[in-house]
């Protein structure tokens, strides 16, 4: 490792004694002091780079309010940041910012991504726009009959005496019923009627839709029709086309398709954050948490599987901390800016449910 920088010189006898600022100065670690890589000031100092020290890690939580990023430093050492998440003033994007602070690498250098092992990100864009229903627009691509098979749903009630009755708000706003249908058994019922699909289908793209979600009944298991519908909306134009039988390929049209229109609804929004993040961080591993508490690269990251990626870390995180000392029943509160969430861990098992 390279030497310690000398200490400041001391004031002289007549220099009045130094006044603390206000604000503490946020701690850097040597290699970090100036805005050029690693890799140079590794160089310059006589000290292979990446070789004695290792490689930067970066674990974030981009939140709605405020971005939490942990550094493992190349020396080893872990220290911690936070930022707000928007701050379009200071920065474009909070964790990139966050990095960039961490190795002292100005706003319109590029980040050295070779020096970084891996980013591992869990992050509420996806919840938030559920939330606040500030997804993409959407359509429903189904059988001619059955429109309103989603809204219908299963009719729980919660409060089977309710007199004013609160139905969930739909996430597709547009409905395209084609006709062609399979049977339970595979036999082709109805043959489907591509031309007229088609029409409809730019008729749906001429209103400015952009993200369809293809739901059929039986598609899971006969998809042929779903298969083809795809590819006349791919001819079409349209960039995000969500279908069931690859979606969510399990019997059970609403929640397949319920499945199937968050995916269509939220995976435009997260994708555009994700290349966002990825094309600042070229020659480095990033990968984002899913719902289900494991990690996935951020090429193959879905919108169906973002809604709970913050929260599923928070999860995680709370389950290993408390096991590492021995306590195996926990229940944890994560509150946000935005949304609070609460688990609940069991003989440290983590508890699962498939269907929300």
């Amino acid at each position: 490792p390279s030497p310690s920088p000398p200490p400041p010189p001391s004031p002289s006898p007549s220099s009045p004694p130094p006044t603390r600022p206000r604000s503490t100065p946020r701690r850097r670690h040597p290699k970090a002091t100036a805005a050029k890589p690693f890799s140079a000031m590794a160089a310059a100092e006589g000290s292979p780079a990446n070789t004695e020290l290792g490689k930067w890690e970066f674990w974030i939580d981009r939140g709605g309010t405020f971005t939490d990023v942990v550094a493992k430093l190349p020396s080893g050492d872990v220290e911690t940041r936070k930022l707000l998440s928007e701050n379009p003033e200071a920065y474009k994007d909070a964790a990139i910012q966050g990095i960039r602070d961490f190795m002292g690498v100005g706003k319109e250098e590029r980040i050295p991504g070779e020096e970084i092992d891996a980013v591992k990100m869990g992050t509420t864009v996806a919840t938030n726009a559920l939330l606040e229903r500030k997804g993409e627009p959407t359509a429903l691509v189904t059988n001619a009959g059955f429109r309103d098979v989603l809204r219908i749903a299963y009719q729980n009630r919660p409060d089977i005496f309710a007199r004013e009755i609160l139905k969930p708000e739909l996430l597709y706003s547009s409905v395209v019923e084609v006709k062609g249908r399979f049977g339970a058994d595979g036999e082709e019922l109805e043959a489907l009627d591509a031309e007229e699909a088609r029409k409809s289908l730019e008729d749906v793209y001429r209103q400015g839709y952009r993200s369809l979600g293809i739901v059929l009944i039986h598609g899971y298991r006969f998809a042929a029709h779903e298969k083809a519908l795809r590819r006349i909306a791919e001819g079409i134009g349209f960039p995000q086309i969500s279908v069931s039988h690859e979606v969510s390929p399990l019997m059970k049209m609403v929640s397949r398709g319920d499945t199937t229109t968050v995916d269509a609804y939220l995976t435009p929004i997260l994708r555009r954050y994700v290349d966002q993040v990825s094309s600042q961080l070229d020659g480095t591993r990033v990968m984002f948490m899913q719902s289900n508490g494991g990690l996935t690269d951020a090429a193959l990251f879905q919108g169906k599987d973002s809604i709970l990626s913050g929260p599923a870390g928070g999860i995680v995180g709370a389950a290993r901390t408390c096991e590492s000392e021995g306590i195996r029943d926990l229940i944890g509160f994560d509150m946000g800016g935005t949304s609070t969430d609460v688990c609940h861990v069991k003989d440290g098992e983590f508890e699962r449910a498939f269907d929300t």
